[in-house]
Protein backbone atom coordinates (compact mmCIF):
# COMPACT_ATOMS: atom_id res chain seq x y z
CA UNK A 1 0.00 0.00 0.00
CA UNK A 2 1.11 3.24 -0.53
CA UNK A 3 1.54 5.90 1.30
CA UNK A 4 1.33 9.58 -0.26
CA UNK A 5 4.29 12.01 1.60
CA UNK A 6 2.38 14.28 3.73
CA UNK A 7 3.01 16.27 7.01
CA UNK A 8 1.40 13.50 8.71
CA UNK A 9 3.56 11.09 7.77
CA UNK A 10 6.73 10.43 10.52
CA UNK A 11 10.08 8.78 9.30
CA UNK A 12 12.41 7.04 11.75
CA UNK A 13 16.30 8.13 11.12
CA UNK A 14 18.62 4.98 11.90
CA UNK A 15 19.03 4.52 16.13
CA UNK A 16 21.99 5.85 17.56
CA UNK A 17 22.66 3.02 19.94
CA UNK A 18 23.26 4.92 22.70
CA UNK A 19 23.03 3.63 26.35
CA UNK A 20 22.15 5.16 29.41
CA UNK A 21 25.34 6.49 30.33
CA UNK A 22 26.17 7.89 27.47
CA UNK A 23 22.95 10.08 26.84
CA UNK A 24 23.69 13.03 28.12
CA UNK A 25 27.54 12.92 27.83
CA UNK A 26 26.97 12.62 23.73
CA UNK A 27 24.04 15.75 24.28
CA UNK A 28 26.70 17.52 25.14
CA UNK A 29 29.41 16.69 23.09
CA UNK A 30 26.77 17.50 20.20
CA UNK A 31 25.76 20.48 21.34
CA UNK A 32 29.93 21.73 22.46
CA UNK A 33 30.57 20.79 18.88
CA UNK A 34 27.55 22.80 17.32
CA UNK A 35 28.38 26.12 19.43
CA UNK A 36 31.82 26.08 18.71
CA UNK A 37 31.38 25.51 14.36
CA UNK A 38 29.00 28.26 15.01
CA UNK A 39 31.01 30.45 16.92
CA UNK A 40 34.47 30.08 14.79
CA UNK A 41 32.80 30.59 11.43
CA UNK A 42 31.24 33.43 12.69
CA UNK A 43 34.30 34.69 13.91
CA UNK A 44 35.67 34.32 10.07
CA UNK A 45 32.52 36.10 9.07
CA UNK A 46 32.26 39.05 11.13
CA UNK A 47 36.21 39.75 10.97
CA UNK A 48 36.11 39.75 6.89
CA UNK A 49 33.20 42.10 7.09
CA UNK A 50 34.83 44.51 9.50
CA UNK A 51 38.29 44.39 8.32
CA UNK A 52 38.55 46.79 5.51
CA UNK A 53 41.54 45.01 4.35
CA UNK A 54 40.28 41.62 3.61
CA UNK A 55 37.81 43.06 1.35
CA UNK A 56 39.92 41.13 -1.52
CA UNK A 57 38.31 38.51 -3.93
CA UNK A 58 40.06 35.74 -2.03
CA UNK A 59 38.39 36.83 1.36
CA UNK A 60 35.08 37.60 -0.24
CA UNK A 61 35.13 34.35 -1.79
CA UNK A 62 35.93 33.03 1.50
CA UNK A 63 33.47 35.36 3.33
CA UNK A 64 30.68 32.52 1.33
CA UNK A 65 32.24 29.44 3.03
CA UNK A 66 31.27 29.87 6.57
CA UNK A 67 27.82 30.62 5.39
CA UNK A 68 27.44 27.00 3.72
CA UNK A 69 29.35 25.48 6.69
CA UNK A 70 26.99 27.29 8.97
CA UNK A 71 24.04 25.86 7.03
CA UNK A 72 25.33 22.34 7.05
CA UNK A 73 25.71 22.18 11.06
CA UNK A 74 22.37 24.04 11.37
CA UNK A 75 20.83 21.28 9.23
CA UNK A 76 22.22 18.26 11.34
CA UNK A 77 22.91 19.37 14.54
CA UNK A 78 19.82 20.64 16.51
CA UNK A 79 17.76 17.75 14.97
CA UNK A 80 20.70 15.29 16.31
CA UNK A 81 20.82 16.57 20.42
CA UNK A 82 17.53 17.11 20.28
CA UNK A 83 17.00 13.13 19.31
CA UNK A 84 19.93 12.32 21.90
CA UNK A 85 18.17 13.78 24.70
CA UNK A 86 14.57 12.86 24.05
CA UNK A 87 15.65 9.10 22.88
CA UNK A 88 13.08 9.68 19.83
CA UNK A 89 14.24 9.30 16.35
CA UNK A 90 11.11 9.97 14.74
CA UNK A 91 11.19 13.02 12.71
CA UNK A 92 8.06 14.31 9.80
CA UNK A 93 8.30 14.26 6.38
CA UNK A 94 8.37 17.64 5.59
CA UNK A 95 11.70 18.10 7.99
CA UNK A 96 13.02 15.67 6.70
CA UNK A 97 12.88 16.71 3.37
CA UNK A 98 13.83 20.46 4.87
CA UNK A 99 16.79 18.36 6.04
CA UNK A 100 18.46 16.80 2.92
CA UNK A 101 17.71 19.79 0.99
CA UNK A 102 19.57 22.31 3.38
CA UNK A 103 22.32 19.69 4.07
CA UNK A 104 23.13 19.10 0.02
CA UNK A 105 22.94 22.65 -0.39
CA UNK A 106 26.08 22.92 2.02
CA UNK A 107 27.66 20.26 0.70
CA UNK A 108 27.77 21.87 -2.90
CA UNK A 109 28.12 24.84 -2.18
CA UNK A 110 30.78 24.11 -0.57
CA UNK A 111 32.35 22.10 -3.89
CA UNK A 112 31.65 25.31 -5.83
CA UNK A 113 33.08 27.62 -3.58
CA UNK A 114 36.23 25.97 -2.90
CA UNK A 115 36.60 25.47 -6.34
CA UNK A 116 35.92 29.13 -7.49
CA UNK A 117 38.69 30.07 -4.54
CA UNK A 118 41.26 27.64 -6.01
CA UNK A 119 40.47 29.40 -9.51
CA UNK A 120 41.27 32.81 -7.49
CA UNK A 121 44.43 31.50 -6.37
CA UNK A 122 45.40 30.13 -9.98
CA UNK A 123 44.78 33.53 -11.75
CA UNK A 124 47.13 35.13 -8.17
CA UNK A 125 49.63 33.31 -8.24
CA UNK A 126 50.23 32.43 -11.99
CA UNK A 127 49.13 36.02 -13.46
CA UNK A 128 50.35 38.21 -10.52
CA UNK A 129 50.69 41.20 -12.67
CA UNK A 130 47.04 40.65 -14.24
CA UNK A 131 45.17 39.57 -10.78
CA UNK A 132 43.49 42.92 -10.46
CA UNK A 133 42.45 43.01 -14.48
CA UNK A 134 40.96 39.72 -13.94
CA UNK A 135 39.26 39.72 -11.07
CA UNK A 136 37.27 42.66 -10.45
CA UNK A 137 34.88 43.58 -8.59
CA UNK A 138 31.96 42.87 -11.50
CA UNK A 139 33.42 39.57 -11.95
CA UNK A 140 33.83 38.85 -8.28
CA UNK A 141 29.81 39.24 -8.13
CA UNK A 142 29.05 37.13 -10.95
CA UNK A 143 31.09 34.28 -9.79
CA UNK A 144 29.19 34.16 -6.51
CA UNK A 145 26.01 34.44 -7.82
CA UNK A 146 26.61 31.95 -10.70
CA UNK A 147 27.81 29.83 -7.27
CA UNK A 148 24.72 30.10 -5.30
CA UNK A 149 22.75 30.08 -8.39
CA UNK A 150 23.98 26.68 -9.41
CA UNK A 151 24.16 25.35 -6.10
CA UNK A 152 19.94 26.31 -5.43
CA UNK A 153 19.03 25.62 -9.19
CA UNK A 154 20.30 21.93 -8.93
CA UNK A 155 19.44 21.04 -5.60
CA UNK A 156 15.91 21.79 -5.77
CA UNK A 157 15.51 20.40 -8.95
CA UNK A 158 16.48 17.47 -6.59
CA UNK A 159 14.10 17.83 -4.19
CA UNK A 160 11.23 18.04 -6.65
CA UNK A 161 12.18 15.27 -8.42
CA UNK A 162 12.26 13.55 -4.73
CA UNK A 163 8.97 14.72 -3.75
CA UNK A 164 6.81 13.55 -6.72
CA UNK A 165 7.72 10.00 -5.29
CA UNK A 166 5.06 7.94 -3.21
CA UNK A 167 6.69 6.12 -0.53
CA UNK A 168 5.70 2.90 1.22
CA UNK A 169 8.54 2.68 3.69
CA UNK A 170 8.88 5.14 6.58
CA UNK A 171 12.76 3.46 8.32
CA UNK A 172 15.76 6.07 7.28
CA UNK A 173 19.29 4.25 6.79
CA UNK A 174 20.89 6.80 7.40
CA UNK A 175 21.67 8.96 10.82
CA UNK A 176 19.82 11.93 9.05
CA UNK A 177 17.97 12.42 5.97
CA UNK A 178 19.74 13.02 2.68
CA UNK A 179 18.27 12.26 -0.81
CA UNK A 180 19.72 8.59 -1.20
CA UNK A 181 18.42 7.48 2.10
CA UNK A 182 15.06 9.27 0.85
CA UNK A 183 14.88 7.83 -2.80
CA UNK A 184 15.09 4.03 -0.56
CA UNK A 185 11.43 5.03 0.47
CA UNK A 186 10.20 4.83 -2.78
CA UNK A 187 7.53 2.37 -4.11
CA UNK A 188 7.83 4.28 -7.61
CA UNK A 189 10.47 3.76 -9.87
CA UNK A 190 13.36 5.65 -9.39
CA UNK A 191 15.31 6.00 -12.40
CA UNK A 192 14.91 9.51 -13.17
CA UNK A 193 16.29 10.51 -9.85
CA UNK A 194 19.09 8.08 -9.91
CA UNK A 195 19.75 9.16 -13.59
CA UNK A 196 19.69 13.16 -12.23
CA UNK A 197 21.76 12.19 -8.79
CA UNK A 198 24.80 10.69 -11.13
CA UNK A 199 24.97 14.07 -13.39
CA UNK A 200 25.00 16.25 -10.30
CA UNK A 201 27.55 13.92 -8.75
CA UNK A 202 29.73 13.82 -12.00
CA UNK A 203 29.47 17.73 -12.63
CA UNK A 204 29.74 18.94 -9.22
CA UNK A 205 32.18 15.86 -7.88
CA UNK A 206 34.29 15.75 -10.90
CA UNK A 207 34.15 19.39 -12.24
CA UNK A 208 35.61 20.46 -9.29
CA UNK A 209 37.85 17.80 -8.81
CA UNK A 210 38.79 18.75 -12.94
CA UNK A 211 39.28 22.85 -11.90
CA UNK A 212 41.38 21.97 -8.48
CA UNK A 213 43.43 19.43 -10.45
CA UNK A 214 44.05 21.84 -13.02
CA UNK A 215 44.57 24.80 -11.45
CA UNK A 216 46.75 23.72 -8.37
CA UNK A 217 49.01 21.98 -11.66
CA UNK A 218 49.43 25.15 -12.85
CA UNK A 219 50.82 27.09 -9.76
CA UNK A 220 52.69 24.32 -8.84
CA UNK A 221 54.36 24.70 -12.43
CA UNK A 222 54.81 28.22 -11.18
CA UNK A 223 56.12 27.75 -7.75
CA UNK A 224 58.78 25.36 -8.91
CA UNK A 225 59.85 27.79 -11.73
CA UNK A 226 59.69 31.41 -9.30
CA UNK A 227 63.19 32.02 -8.19
CA UNK A 228 61.20 34.11 -4.83
CA UNK A 229 61.65 31.29 -2.28
CA UNK A 230 59.34 33.33 -0.01
CA UNK A 231 56.62 33.94 -2.20
CA UNK A 232 57.26 29.90 -3.43
CA UNK A 233 56.72 29.13 0.23
CA UNK A 234 53.47 31.66 1.02
CA UNK A 235 51.86 29.69 -2.27
CA UNK A 236 52.29 26.75 -1.24
CA UNK A 237 51.03 27.26 2.75
CA UNK A 238 48.51 28.68 1.43
CA UNK A 239 47.18 26.47 -1.42
CA UNK A 240 48.07 23.22 1.14
CA UNK A 241 45.48 24.45 3.56
CA UNK A 242 42.98 24.70 0.68
CA UNK A 243 43.66 21.54 -0.62
CA UNK A 244 43.32 19.95 2.67
CA UNK A 245 39.82 21.32 3.05
CA UNK A 246 39.13 20.39 -0.30
CA UNK A 247 40.00 16.52 -0.37
CA UNK A 248 38.52 16.19 3.20
CA UNK A 249 34.89 17.49 1.83
CA UNK A 250 35.43 15.36 -1.68
CA UNK A 251 36.68 12.27 -0.62
CA UNK A 252 33.99 11.44 2.02
CA UNK A 253 31.00 13.10 -0.11
CA UNK A 254 32.16 11.11 -2.84
CA UNK A 255 32.17 7.78 -1.05
CA UNK A 256 29.21 8.20 0.97
CA UNK A 257 27.24 8.86 -2.15
CA UNK A 258 28.73 5.90 -4.52
CA UNK A 259 28.53 3.45 -0.80
CA UNK A 260 24.04 3.73 -1.21
CA UNK A 261 24.37 2.37 -4.71
CA UNK A 262 26.21 -0.89 -3.57
CA UNK A 263 24.64 -3.13 -0.82
CA UNK A 264 27.59 -4.82 0.14
CA UNK A 265 29.10 -1.71 1.52
CA UNK A 266 29.30 -1.58 5.31
CA UNK A 267 26.09 0.72 6.91
CA UNK A 268 28.07 1.98 9.61
CA UNK A 269 31.28 2.51 7.13
CA UNK A 270 28.68 4.51 5.09
CA UNK A 271 27.03 6.32 8.07
CA UNK A 272 30.29 7.21 10.00
CA UNK A 273 31.43 9.18 6.35
CA UNK A 274 28.53 10.58 6.40
CA UNK A 275 28.27 12.29 9.55
CA UNK A 276 31.85 13.10 9.40
CA UNK A 277 30.69 15.66 5.86
CA UNK A 278 29.07 17.10 8.11
CA UNK A 279 31.35 17.83 11.30
CA UNK A 280 34.60 17.83 10.09
CA UNK A 281 34.42 20.32 7.68
CA UNK A 282 32.37 23.09 9.14
CA UNK A 283 34.76 22.40 12.71
CA UNK A 284 38.03 22.75 10.53
CA UNK A 285 37.41 25.52 7.83
CA UNK A 286 37.56 28.28 10.22
CA UNK A 287 40.63 26.73 12.21
CA UNK A 288 42.98 25.97 9.25
CA UNK A 289 42.16 29.24 6.79
CA UNK A 290 42.31 30.91 10.46
CA UNK A 291 45.48 30.27 11.39
CA UNK A 292 47.41 29.19 8.03
CA UNK A 293 46.18 32.66 6.33
CA UNK A 294 48.29 35.30 7.85
CA UNK A 295 46.23 38.25 6.88
CA UNK A 296 43.33 36.66 8.00
CA UNK A 297 44.54 35.78 11.32
CA UNK A 298 45.69 38.91 12.49
CA UNK A 299 42.70 40.63 11.36
CA UNK A 300 40.83 38.11 13.55
CA UNK A 301 43.57 39.31 16.80
CA UNK A 302 42.62 42.48 16.12
CA UNK A 303 39.19 42.14 16.29
CA UNK A 304 39.44 39.84 19.51
CA UNK A 305 41.84 42.65 21.44
CA UNK A 306 39.24 45.21 20.08
CA UNK A 307 36.36 43.46 21.49
CA UNK A 308 38.19 42.72 24.87
CA UNK A 309 39.35 46.00 25.62
CA UNK A 310 35.74 47.40 24.87
CA UNK A 311 34.73 45.22 27.40
CA UNK A 312 36.87 46.78 30.20
CA UNK A 313 36.05 50.15 29.63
Amino acid sequence: MYTNASSALLLTLTTLGLSDAYIYPAFLFGTLTYLLIMFFNLLVLITIFWSKKLHKPMFILLFNLPISDMVGATAFFPQLVFSIVTQNRLISYPACITQAFLIHVYGTGNLLILSAMAYDRYIAICFPLKYNAIMTQHKLVRIIMIIWFINLSLMVTLISLLERLKNCRTNIVDLYCNNPSLLKLACEDTEVNNYYGLFTIVLLQGGSLLIIVFTYAQILRTCVMTNQTDARRKAIQTCGSHLVVFLILQINTMVTLISHRFESVSPFLRRALGVSVLVFPPFLDPIIYGLKTAELKQSIKMLLKRNVCSSRL
